[in-house]
């Protein structure tokens, strides 16, 4: 029987256990002061290719199942919730200009968010505060989470398309025309539209493996 890093099956075992997500910091909690980057690079190859997958998002790091065999094991629960077209701007700000506060995203739509448009967001776990601005006034800011890129499938926020992108890949159609052009403001600090003129279904799939 060939034996195994010992650091390797711990940090297998204290991601098995965990019931999110973890960074680097939060696995040496679990098992030590030791090479816990090596650990997961090692269990990153690994598991590649095989029926669950170590992947990282943001700083975290979980396993999950591969992408190509989700189906057969995901029963969706599918709950409809509308996202106002200044909900949508608001998240393509934040994603891509973060950590941003009330009042910069409101410099970069060139209008007012009412106050429940970052609640709808955070309430989504899309978006969460991210500490206060060492300014006068110390205005609260914005970031993304770790929810936020899986749901979308991204590694960091370097992975964020562009516009160009979506449209090569075929992914974008006439319902997510509001989100497309959201990303373009944000991406070139131009200003959005109405808020309250346009809404778009969104949906979010939970899914328990």
């Amino acid at each position: 029987m060939i034996e195994q890093d010992p650091v390797m099956r711990a940090v297998e075992a204290a991601l098995f256990a965990a019931d999110q997500p973890l960074t680097i910091e939060q696995l040496r909690g679990y098992v030590g002061d030791v090479d816990v980057a090596a650990a997961l690079q090692a269990l990153q190859e690994h598991y590649a290719g095989r029926g669950i997958e170590l992947v990282k998002r943001g700083r975290h790091w979980h396993f999950q199942t591969a992408l190509d065999l989700s189906h057969l094991l995901r029963r969706e629960k599918e709950e409809m919730r509308k996202l106002s077209r200044a909900a949508v701007e608001t998240l393509a700000i934040i994603a891509y200009h973060e950590p941003v506060s009330r009042a910069e995203i409101e410099a970069i739509r060139g209008v007012q968010i009412s106050k429940g448009t970052l609640d709808v967001l955070m309430e989504a776990g899309w978006v969460k505060p991210a500490g206060r601005r060492e300014v006068p006034g110390r205005p609260l800011i914005y970031a993304t989470t770790p929810e936020f890129l899986t749901h979308f499938g991204l590694e960091s926020r370097r992975d964020l398309p562009g516009i160009d992108d979506l449209k090569a890949a075929g992914l974008l159609d006439p319902v997510d025309m509001a989100f497309e052009e959201a990303m373009d403001a944000a991406a070139e600090d131009e200003n959005g539209g109405d808020d309250e003129k346009m809404a778009n279904e969104v949906e979010i799939n939970d899914s328990e493996a």
